[in-house]
């Protein structure tokens, strides 16, 4: 006969683990069970732990998120604070050439104003002084000077500055050209006189306009006369000078000429064409250079860049660009404004 002790269902566990828990965490443990719920505690526990796993990942994944967060937000910031300083240390300099740049304009130009001369006349001397500063400049352009009249004064537009009208005169005088200030106050007192410090500038501008030149071009290196006869099929008339040239050839070259030549202007029947406009010295350089020669040089590089851009010529306007990059010993601004007239688009580059 079994005893009440030995009938009932018998559960052994082993002693329990004590394990820190950290934030989120859930731990379970238990002992072996034995009976017929065993099989239920066991899917219990396994869900347990896969939920605890995935607690964690979930954690984790926050955390480093977060962190992530934290670091883009800090360098931004620092990058941020780098440009304020940055454009702040800009300005304070910028302030310092204005500061620096204002003091010596005002210990260089001062003009003094007092009554001390007898007369009604005014006396100009060439004084400094730092009593007090008042600045102008006077400005006046003077065109055909070339046809002035021998001692005759003529006068710029007159100024009104510290009830004083200023204004410029110029006098041609055995070829010679004088400069003069004048001032004439509004309402003179019994006496009085007025001091300045003048510095002059003179600026030249001489228009010239070349019609026509004779012997100055440089040694010819290919021809295009009456010897060029036998290859060639349409004569290029230039003022008087006749080029012998392949209407086939140019029209590779350059899309006015294979309009011109080939299209259905009535030039392309005709075995003589006249080219108006251009000089034939040039015209000479910028078939030379289409047929391959090294006819370039600072001399004419600007009138074969002329023609190349008239007639569309990419050869030409190449050889051009590339001679002011590599071989040209004309000044910067001369060869970005040969650049810019003429379309030189690789120089326009370094503009």
């Amino acid at each position: 006969m079994a005893t009440n002790e030995e009938g009932s269902m018998r559960i052994r566990t082993e002693p329990e683990s004590t394990v820190p828990l950290e934030n989120n965490q859930v731990i379970a443990e238990t002992g072996e069970v034995t009976g017929s719920g065993g099989t239920s505690n066991a899917a219990l526990l396994v869900e347990i732990q896969k939920l605890r796993s995935e607690l964690i990942a979930t954690t984790e994944d926050n955390r480093r998120k977060q962190e992530e967060m934290l670091q883009k937000l800090k360098s931004a910031t620092e990058e941020n604070m780098k440009k304020q300083e940055e454009m702040l240390q800009k300005f304070e300099t910028k302030m310092e050439e204005m500061k620096k740049g204002m003091s010596e304009k005002l210990q260089s130009n001062e003009v003094l104003t007092s009554n001390d001369n007898s007369e009604k006349s005014g006396n100009i001397k060439n004084v400094s002084s730092s009593k007090s500063v008042k600045q102008f400049k006077l400005k006046h352009v003077f065109k055909d000077v070339s046809n002035f009249a021998e001692n005759v004064m003529y006068y710029g537009e007159r100024e009104d500055h510290d009830n004083v009208k200023w204004y410029i005169g110029v006098k041609r005088n055995n070829n010679h050209l004088s400069f003069y200030v004048y001032c004439a106050p509004f309402a003179p007192a019994d006496k009085w006189s007025l001091q300045t410090k003048l510095e002059y500038k003179v600026v030249v501008e001489a228009k010239v306009t070349i019609v026509e030149t004779t012997g100055l071009g440089k040694k010819k290196i290919r021809t295009f006369d009456e010897s060029q006869k036998y290859f060639s099929d349409v004569i290029l008339v230039v003022r008087d000078t006749k080029f012998y040239v392949s209407k086939m050839f140019l029209a590779a070259q350059s899309s006015v000429f294979k309009a011109l030549l080939l299209g259905n202007f009535s030039e392309s029947k005709q075995s003589e064409v006249a080219l108006n406009g251009i000089d034939p010295d040039d015209f000479h350089y910028f078939l030379e250079v289409l047929y391959g020669e090294s006819a370039i040089d600072d001399t004419n590089v600007e009138d074969v860049a002329l023609l190349a851009d008239m007639y569309e010529t990419p050869t030409a306007i190449r050889k051009c660009e590339e001679f002011l990059l590599e071989k040209s010993k004309m000044t910067r601004e001369k060869k970005l404004e040969i650049a810019i007239r003429y379309n030189l688009e690789r120089l326009k580059a370094f503009e």
